[in-house]
């Protein structure tokens, strides 16, 4: 298999890593460069990411083969230690997209790519750099322009400007898991640079993957009306979680900046005792009416939005269908629909067999009912039987699990 000899860094983010045997080791996440005091800095190596987001370092040794859909390992052997950046070393994408540098005529601009080049002796060095014309014109962006890396001056400047364009396109496409792992290896000032240019969507789905005190690190570093958007955009119960991590005085101000739709729920949430049915509970699982079909349900839970865990059923409910909703019926799992005719009204394929939780149960008894039927969600009722939400697996696996748990994880992934 041929091999590059010039390869822009950004273009290697995402593409997989093979070894020998053709057996997938992850994906490249960045390249580490080792800073030298007379030359452009070397490459050492990639970053490469393997299930369960564990980040590992392949030493550029290894690498026999790097074409424009993946890069090939000469050995099967890789060390599993959790990669940790070096005193004198540098992460390609991380540390130097969107830099603000100087040209050699003397006019600003910002990094947008970096290639790495392999000399004769079959060793990688940071070669040219393409940059973006910084303009004074909000509508009109700069040409583009490629540098030798000794032309240019700022590149490792520890003090320059450096925006997030850049590696919010090498990032974008990354799972909100994944983008935030990758983002608790940021600097901090990076870090919230780059949470900050998020949209809030985006920027909601990550804070619903990261630790309880690096949501509240980011939710403070922004102004407060953006912080009371991000949490309209997050699922009720994981604002109202994150809310319960704030001072009251912080906490009332963001649920009164929310829109009155929004925070109702997440309000409504919050008045439930710590690890019962109501405070697990998500307050919008999927529901409809006994008179609607089975072509409806399977409508409704193939939507892009739904967790897994949500789709897996549909609630069946008197009107109205949001909550707390008219008295409830029953449930239909998917497999139930997908063996019904798709004409067929719900309330004739409705299970009602599986009693339903109440708000105050406690998480034990929680998980034992769902490990009793073999559920990944089950109905919470008030004392009206009016559906409230539902408990899905993944609550559970959340309640149970310790508060630190990711940064335990993190801790293990650097000592093995």
């Amino acid at each position: 298999m041929a091999t590059l000899t010039r390869v822009f860094v950004a273009r290697l983010a995402g593409l997989p890593v093979y070894d020998p045997n053709g057996d997938q080791v992850g994906r490249v996440r960045d390249a580490v460069a080792r800073l030298r005091p007379d030359g452009p800095p070397s490459v050492v190596g990639l970053v490469a990411e393997m299930p369960l987001r564990r980040q590992i370092f392949l030493p550029i040794a290894r690498v026999t083969s790097i074409d424009a859909d993946s890069v090939v390992l000469g050995s099967g052997t890789i060390n599993l230690r959790r990669f940790q950046k070096g005193p004198v070393e540098l992460m390609v994408l991380a540390d130097l997209l969107d830099r603000r540098i100087t040209t050699p005529n003397g006019t600003p601009a910002t990094v947008v790519d970096v290639a790495m080049e392999s000399d004769r002796a079959g060793q990688w060095n940071l070669g040219r750099v393409a940059v973006r014309d910084v303009t004074s014109r909000l509508s009109r962006r700069g040409q583009l322009h490629q540098f030798e890396w000794h032309e240019l001056t700022g590149l490792v400047d520890a003090g320059a400007l450096q925006g997030t364009g850049a590696l919010l396109s090498v990032l974008e496409k990354m799972r909100p898991a994944d983008l935030a792992n990758a983002l608790q290896d940021l600097p901090d000032q990076r870090r919230h640079a780059v949470a900050a240019a998020l949209d809030d969507e985006r920027l909601a789905d990550v804070l619903e993957e990261l630790p309880e005190h690096a949501q509240v690190d980011i939710l403070a570093r922004l102004d407060r009306e953006r912080a009371a958007d991000v949490l309209e955009e997050m699922d009720a119960d994981d604002a109202a979680d994150l809310l319960a991590e704030l001072p009251p005085t912080e906490r009332a101000l963001l649920l009164d900046l929310m829109e009155p739709e929004e925070s109702a729920p997440v309000r409504a949430l919050m008045q439930y005792r710590p690890n019962t049915a109501g405070a697990m509970m998500t307050s919008e699982p999927v529901i409809l009416t006994p008179d609607a079909t089975v072509a409806d349900a399977l409508a409704r839970i193939r939507e892009k939005s739904l967790s897994p865990a949500l789709a897996a059923q549909v609630f069946v409910c008197r009107a109205p269908i949001d909550t707390p909703t008219g008295r409830y019926l029953g449930v239909v799992h998917f497999q139930r629909l997908l063996r019904e005719p798709p004409g067929d009204l719900l309330g004739g394929v409705l299970e009602r067999d599986i009693t339903p939780l109440s708000p105050s149960l406690p998480l034990a008894d929680v998980t034992r009912r769902m490990a009793t039927y073999n559920l990944v969600a089950i109905a919470v009722v008030d004392s009206t039987d009016r559906l409230v939400g539902a408990v899905t697996v993944d609550d559970v696996l959340d309640h149970l699990l310790p508060r630190d748990w990711r940064e335990q994880e993190r801790a293990a992934d650097r000592t093995t």
